[in-house]
């Protein structure tokens, strides 16, 4: 398992029947999580001093219940990056904390190449956490959401982060139609991360279902990548594919024409004072053999 554990600002303080208690920063939250389906003894003093819990409705969806007033939004770093954080709707903050394992692991491999450029097209790339990773490890990013919200929330991040003047190119658009439109125009990158959702939809309204559209998408991504590309990233949370199905697709496309080296796997949090290890989901890492 790729386990997240060099955080100081954030940690999963106790799980249990369906829960996670989380402290960000200096705030503790309560938020659901499926994978959670043991039950602990809830001994940890937060669960009765917490300052916001999230509750699922029965109808879908949730909202925020508040015991202590909390800001709109806070900061938490993550080694040399800043990230605002605020609770939002549907359990959110505006961080994945379990992707910093990918962070650190894309980092060294930028860093190692010494004297080259490297551009990195991040996307999905949500409020950029792994943009202003790469950035801070000297790459040149293309940010690109469908959500105007989330890449305006990302420039605020590169900002906190002390990136404002670095060259990251931020897009609002369908991915899928901007990799068509850079395919076009020729243009390439060293590297490609991107988080696919399991379900949404474009700004025009397009439709997205990750097991109808992935395959095609990743296909169309590799025609992307320069001669000698350096890494691709693929996370999934979709937890009706088997991890193993983003991985056979890297191998049928991106190891297929640049052979290299895959590997795969869960992606985790570690639980405090507990040898427990949160799953989050699953990421498919390619670089260059």
């Amino acid at each position: 398992m790729f386990i997240a554990d060099g955080w100081s600002d954030y940690e999963i303080l106790d799980c249990s029947d369906g829960e996670k208690l989380e402290r960000w920063g200096n705030k503790i939250l309560v938020r659901p999580d499926p994978q959670i389906v043991w039950k602990s003894d809830k001994s940890v003093e937060e669960w009765r001093t917490a300052d916001a819990r999230y509750n699922r409705s029965k109808s879908g969806g949730g909202s925020w219940q508040t015991y202590k007033k909390i800001p709109e939004s806070w900061k938490i770093k993550y080694k040399n990056l800043t990230f605002g954080v605020k609770p939002m709707g549907f359990k959110h903050t505006g961080i994945f904390p379990e992707q910093a394992t990918n962070w650190d692991w894309f980092s060294e491999l930028i860093k190692a190449e010494k004297g080259r450029e490297i551009n990195v097209l991040n996307l999905f790339a949500y409020t950029g956490g792994a943009t202003i990773a790469a950035a801070s490890a000297g790459a040149r990013v293309c940010h690109v959401d469908a959500a105007k919200g989330m890449v305006a929330w990302a420039k605020d991040n590169a900002v906190l982060s002390g990136l404002k003047e670095h060259p990251i190119r931020y897009i609002v658009d369908d991915v899928k139609k901007f990799a068509e439109r850079e395919l076009r125009r020729g243009h390439k990158y060293d590297a490609i991360i991107m988080d696919p959702p399991s379900y949404g939809r474009g700004p025009n309204g397009e439709v997205w279902k990750i097991e109808n559209e992935i395959f095609d998408l990743i296909n169309l991504c590799v025609k992307l990548l320069s001669d000698k590309p350096l890494f691709f990233l693929v996370n999934s949370y979709t937890t009706g594919l088997s991890g193993s199905v983003m991985k056979n697709i890297c191998k049928l496309t991106v190891a297929k024409k640049y052979g290299g080296v895959i590997t795969a796997d869960e992606i985790g949090l570690p639980v405090k004072n507990s040898d427990i290890v949160l799953p989050c989901g699953y990421s498919t890492r390619w670089q260059r053999g």
